[in-house]
């Protein structure tokens, strides 16, 4: 592969990743708006972002075998035509109910791109470098939630919240038209996997039941429904708590997608020196020492605007770290259901983050203590979970040389 195709892949694909973020982080800007426009309240508003993360969560198990039966291009092209049309439906809102409905259906659209995304990695990459590519996608993927809340807030305050929903429909008809003529067929249709129900679930519980499987996969999503707290915290917390208006909401937001795409590069670097199986331990004791010392100071009342952005920047730099990692070991087992696996890894972690934006819309209301008892303790489990998981798996699949797998204790 030349460097310039790779650079056009991870281009791509990254963009194809970074629909969903786009489509959580740009809106953020607007909540205050949106709820005055709709007659509702800003934790309302906060519950159309519930719904995006349940319609993605489906999605994602929807897309699984769709991928793996009729290839990667074509179940893409339909996700993102209705990607385009829930989009423009947001347009015309005048509704908080009808919001939340056309906000399912949009995470039903965009999730065809992040399973496609993830399956084509495990297609086009040898297992050894899927950490590092994943790293690499973060970097184009990072971008978006530092320019999505902050273009937000603008096109927001300039223009109203509308136009944010116009963008994402342009938006989506631009990676749809990119992934159509710049993407290969990675994967040829595999008329053996079948669509009905039973065999479906019957695929996805053998997927379930690998150790390396489960253990990554719980680990990696339970930790990272931290970073979905806070996204679904967070225009709660610096607008209504710490009143900021919507333009510095998004240079706020921008700033702290910096601690996360900073930590996935440098984790790209340390994998040089470390195992993947190193990473995730360091970074998860790491952000349980931080997550504690949050909750401390959160109970104390001693957190000012800066100081929780100083905790909230390394929390979320411990997630850049053990993200990449968890998905590569989740995935590493498999190669002909790749599709199906990524699915279910991405059902997972999106559905945990459903329920912790669910929990933020319930608690989070005039105090950020919620959301630092939410991060702590979804931080503490995924650490238990890690260390008993651990202990049932025999190998841990994490390297290949063509078809042969390399195991390594």
């Amino acid at each position: 592969m030349t460097k310039t195709k790779y650079i056009k892949l991870i281009l791509i694909l990254g963009s194809l990743t970074a629909l969903g973020p786009f489509s959580i982080d740009m809106y953020l800007p607007g909540f205050a708006g949106i709820a005055k426009d709709l007659n509702t309240s800003v934790a309302n508003v906060s519950m159309t972002l519930s719904s995006y993360f349940i319609g993605i969560s489906a999605g994602q198990l929807l897309y699984g075998p769709l991928l793996d039966r009729f290839g990667r291009k074509k179940p893409l092209f339909i996700g993102l035509l209705v990607y385009i049309l829930a989009s423009l439906g947001c347009v015309f809102v005048t509704d908080i109910d009808t919001f939340i409905g056309l906000r399912f259906i949009q995470a039903i659209g965009s999730c065809a791109a992040t399973v496609a995304s993830v399956s084509m990695v495990r297609d086009l990459f040898p297992v050894k470098d899927i950490p590092k590519v994943f790293s690499l996608l973060m970097l184009v993927v990072g971008l978006s939630p530092m320019l999505a809340p902050t273009v937000g807030g603008y096109i927001t305050a300039d223009y109203g919240w509308h136009t944010v929903f116009f963008i994402l429909m342009c938006m989506g008809v631009l990676i749809l038209l990119a992934a159509q003529m710049g993407l290969p067929n990675t994967f040829k249709p595999d008329t053996s996997i079948s669509l009905k129900p039973r065999p479906i679930i019957t695929n996805f519980i053998s997927i379930v039941k690998e150790p390396q499987f489960y253990t990554y996969a719980f680990t990696g999503a339970i930790a990272f429904s931290g970073l979905f707290t806070y996204v679904a915290a967070s225009p709660i917390l610096f607008m209504d708590i710490f009143k900021v208006d919507a333009k510095t909401y998004g240079w706020i937001f921008a700033f702290m997608s910096l601690s996360f795409i900073g930590a996935s590069q440098l984790n790209s670097l340390l994998l040089r020196k470390f195992t993947s199986e190193k990473m995730i331990y360091g970074a998860l004791i790491t952000q349980s020492i931080v997550s504690i010392l949050f909750l401390i100071l959160a109970m104390n009342d001693l957190l000012g605007l800066y100081e929780t952005i100083a905790m909230l920047f390394l929390f979320l730099g411990c997630l850049g770290i053990s993200n990449p990692n968890t998905a590569g070991l989740t995935l590493a087992p498999f190669s002909r259901n790749a599709g199906s696996a990524s699915a279910l890894m991405g059902a997972i972690q999106l559905g945990l983050g459903a329920l912790a934006s669910f929990a933020v819309g319930v608690f989070v209301k005039n105090s950020m203590l919620p959301m630092v008892v939410i991060m702590t303790v979804t931080t503490i489990l995924a650490l238990i979970i890690l260390i008993f998981g651990k202990r049932t798996i025999k190998k841990t699949i994490a390297t290949s040389h063509d078809e042969g797998i390399a195991i390594v204790h």
